[in-house]
């Protein structure tokens, strides 16, 4: 049996490079590269795109788009880390953990779409509790995150690592129009009925990311309390191997969190915190460039080979 031909379109990106990181020294398994003079050739891009049984697209949303147009083998599959089809119909949303039944899902599309990295870890925490009706659909939502440099793609790497590193901010929110392109995508998957208030940020360290979501208790249903927000996020990755919910009791000795914690994995940590003044934080720690990115389309190009 023929070993599956994957082509990384856009390997030489962040995203791209890690993914080849991870699947080097992989058997069963063939990687089509493009060489250097070929990679900004449509038609070469074309050529490899139809001849691949799954394509790993890490390239702009535009230029994204422009490589699904160009498929035209019915048989090639695809798995999208830009956000070009998070909220497009037809595209399968590439989070396994997300609800029961997804990763089969998953394992069966045709059009797989990554999630970014920050709904990833709002998502994770906030889609549960929304389900099971414990956080309603109107909650007026705030998130914010830092995440490391990486997640700003080459631009921000050469900023912090290249010869006017010095000149680096140690840390800049940004996203201050409140339009960031992860919004609508955490609003879609979430279950939100209205758009969340989304703050980002970067840090100056390499990769990873804390995002927390502040809750006030007397604004949810009478008898909900950390115990049962914790409860429910609990029973619902009780079996996911990438997701963990940290114990509720522990939470009261952690005096801070660590955006690296979960650098090189495809983990992610999740947490509940609470006061006695009936305010709860919900946090997620993970690598922007592993559970956010480059580790989640290995796990679901793993979940698609599994099927064929």
């Amino acid at each position: 049996m023929t070993a599956p031909l994957i082509f990384i379109d856009g390997d030489q990106g962040t995203t791209g490079l890690q993914i080849h990181e991870r699947l080097r020294g992989r058997t069963g398994l063939q990687l089509l590269t493009l060489a250097a003079s070929d990679r900004k050739d449509p038609q070469r891009r074309a050529e490899a795109i139809n001849a691949c049984d799954i394509a790993i697209l890490c390239l702009p949303d535009a230029a994204a788009r422009d490589a699904v147009a160009s498929i035209v083998n019915p048989d090639v599959r695809v798995i999208d880390a830009s956000s070009a089809h998070r909220t497009a119909p037809g595209w399968t949303y590439g989070f396994p953990e997300m609800s029961e039944g997804q990763a089969q899902r998953i394992a069966t599309a045709s059009r797989v779409t990554n999630p970014g990295c920050y709904p990833t870890g709002a998502i994770g925490l906030l889609r549960p509790l929304v389900r099971a009706g414990l956080l309603p659909a109107d909650y007026p939502i705030s998130i914010h995150a830092v995440s490391g440099y990486s997640g700003g793609g080459r631009a921000a790497v050469e900023a912090f690592e290249g010869a006017d590193a010095s000149q680096a901010l140690p840390f800049q929110v940004y996203g201050l129009g409140l339009m960031h392109k992860h919004t609508p995508e955490i609003e879609r998957h979430a279950g939100l009925a209205q758009r969340p208030m989304f703050v980002p940020a970067y840090g100056a360290y390499r990769q990873g990311i804390v995002l927390t979501v502040p809750l006030e208790l007397r604004l949810l249903a009478p008898g909900v309390d950390a115990a049962g927000l914790h409860a429910c996020l609990s029973r619902h990755y009780a079996s996911a191997r990438h997701v963990r919910v940290m114990p509720l009791e522990a939470s009261s000795q952690w005096t801070h969190l660590d955006p690296q914690a979960l650098n090189g994995t495809n983990d992610m940590h999740l947490g509940v915190f609470a006061n006695h003044h009936g305010q709860v934080l919900l946090t997620a720690v993970f690598d922007n460039l592993g559970k956010g990115a480059s580790g989640a389309a290995v796990q679901n190009l793993e979940l698609m080979l599994a099927s064929a």
